[in-house]
């Protein structure tokens, strides 16, 4: 496992991006523009994606209803079902089409495709059909990124004797990017960055979020963007970072580390 403090990359090589569900229907030429220019500029590129929206949707049409626990989605062996078909069979080939159509060459893939996770149950008393991965396929993501190729991970992984979980985004995003050895993860939301004062900071580190949120210049939907940039901090990642649309916002890293 690669720590922060050991770390200092001069090159980025290669980035998961995880994409929030509520960012998948608002994504712009420019969006797909700002992929091509990482590529182009040597970065392998790796997007997690989730369907939050998506899947509210498809369980409130089934009258499923559904709840989140500690920041995760509780899966009853009902709402599977249907958690399954809509990342799978909705949101992952659209998103694949998106960037397909854009010039960009990419596959879709699951827990299903070439055994990409290893999956065990989270803690099925409490979440119900929820992953935690054990392991991931790195082999196959390689080969896929040595022929240019950006595989498309949706959130849904698979037990080794064939029962379908339900993974959470985060979590997802940054398993493969430890697995990795990712220089970075960008965590895309529908804000620009971490904003103090109307201004968008370019880098903050776990101390300064922590009294940001104690005094309330950090609120609402930003508190678990910066939680869980941390909680990936502390799993080991480089650097992690909060952008927008744009692919840019703030850097989260710890204090001290120049990235």
């Amino acid at each position: 496992m690669t720590t922060c403090k050991s770390t200092q990359h001069t090159d980025l090589k290669t980035i998961v991006i995880k994409l929030g569900g509520s960012m998948l229907e608002g994504l712009t030429t420019t969006f797909f523009e700002n992929f091509k220019k990482m590529q182009q500029s040597g970065i392998d590129i790796i997007i997690v994606h989730g369907g939050g929206p998506a899947i509210n949707q498809a369980l409130a049409n089934a009258n499923v209803e559904t709840i989140t626990k500690n920041g995760v989605r509780v899966t009853s062996s009902e709402a599977i079902e249907i958690v399954q078909s809509t990342l799978i069979g909705k949101v992952n080939p659209e998103l694949t089409h998106q960037l397909n159509g854009a010039s960009i060459k990419a596959i879709g893939l699951s827990g299903y495709d070439g055994s990409l996770f290893n999956c065990s149950f989270l803690d099925k008393k409490e979440y119900g059909y929820v992953g935690n991965i054990e392991a991931v396929n790195t082999a196959l993501l390689k080969t896929l990124l040595s022929e240019k190729i950006i595989p498309v991970v949706s959130c849904f992984g698979v037990s080794s004797d064939g029962i379908p979980l339900n993974i959470n985004g985060d979590t997802v995003a940054s398993k493969v990017a430890l697995a990795m050895n990712a220089d970075s993860l960008l965590l895309v939301t529908d804000a620009p960055g971490v904003k103090i004062n109307d201004e968008v900071q370019n880098s903050v580190n776990p101390e300064q979020i922590k009294e940001w949120i104690y005094s309330g210049d950090i609120y609402d939907g930003m508190i678990p963007k910066v939680q869980a940039a941390i909680d990936c901090l502390n799993a080991g990642i480089p650097t992690v970072q909060i952008v927008g649309s744009q692919l840019v916002g703030t850097t989260v890293q710890k204090k001290g580390v120049i990235a």
